[in-house]
């Protein structure tokens, strides 16, 4: 019989009301897996306040409250505080927060937490863009994207913008531990979870969480998307603990942008020049990625 390499208990109910094919309910399953149930989870407002809590519900089979939307870092803090005062140091604190509630609105108290040294575990699931509100832009889009604040037409051809690196934010702090994980990639994303629950200190996960209805795939396409992001080196897997890089999947030479970039609608405008654009850029970020590895 095959040994299990991702814990049996679900901690995320059945009759939530994610969109189907939502990555970001994945991302939150995986995460419990990976955590238990001595958790304490603080969400803003997002789409993961509306996965989770029609009233009188919750999804969750952990302790579980909303906060703001721009002060995600501050709760987790407060909690971490209220837990240690009470005596009960043995829970994990998480925030989840979108990209919307933490590259842009919550970026302050995300900042304060890891400047703080809070010993608790802040998790940004990255679906690139204001999805509960309507497909609005956020620091996260990518450059390119269709949203419905950056439309294409006549003098507009998406975002004009990069996409933020908050990654390269968060590791200016210098957390204890930080890694990017991918639904896509279950063992990898449980095995590192389970690694940054038994540290003590400020911790930090960059999820890249694919949305079909904003991202305009079918909506069972959303485990090849992941795949495809990773293997074409967009969304690279790597974690950084002690200032030291490891890249977790290495699958020999980088796949073709296109193959993700096509996949989506809301790339569909772009032409050939645009893709051999960011076909240069991401394999610039690999090769420094790389680097990074080989320097630390």
């Amino acid at each position: 019989m095959a040994k299990l390499t991702i814990p049996a208990q679900e901690l995320l109910r059945s009759g939530h009301s994610a969109c189907p094919g939502c990555a970001p309910a994945l991302a939150m399953r995986l995460m419990l897996k990976g955590l238990g149930p001595r958790t304490i989870v603080s969400i803003p407002a997002c789409c993961w306040t509306v996965i989770d809590t029609p009233y009188p519900t919750t999804a969750l089979g952990v302790a579980m409250l909303d906060n703001p939307i721009e002060s995600t870092g501050a709760s987790i803090s407060g909690l971490r505080a209220a837990a240690d005062a009470l005596g009960i140091p043995d829970v994990t604190i998480l925030g989840f927060a979108g990209d919307g509630g933490t590259a842009d609105i919550g970026l302050q108290a995300l900042s304060g937490m890891l400047e703080r040294r809070t010993n608790a575990i802040y998790a940004m699931y990255d679906n690139e863009a204001y999805m509960n509100t309507g497909v609005q832009r956020s620091g996260a889009t990518p450059l390119g994207a269709w949203t419905t604040t950056t439309p294409v037409g006549e003098g507009s051809h998406g975002k004009a913008e990069p996409k933020k690196d908050v990654m390269g934010i968060v590791l200016a702090h210098h957390p204890v531990y930080a890694a990017t994980v991918n639904p896509s990639f279950p063992e990898d994303f449980v095995k590192k979870v389970e690694k940054a629950r038994d540290l003590s200190g400020p911790r930090f996960f960059h999820i890249f969480a694919p949305c079909p209805p904003g991202w305009r795939y079918p909506s069972d396409q959303s485990i090849e998307i992941g795949k495809r992001a990773t293997d074409c080196g967009v969304f690279p897997l790597y974690e950084v603990m002690d200032g030291h890089y490891h890249i977790t999947r290495k699958g020999g030479a980088l796949k073709p942008v296109r193959e993700y970039f096509q996949a989506q609608g809301r790339f569909s405008h772009l032409g050939d020049a645009d893709l051999d654009r960011v076909q240069a850029q991401v394999t610039a970020d690999w090769n420094r990625l790389v680097r990074l590895e080989s320097e630390t």
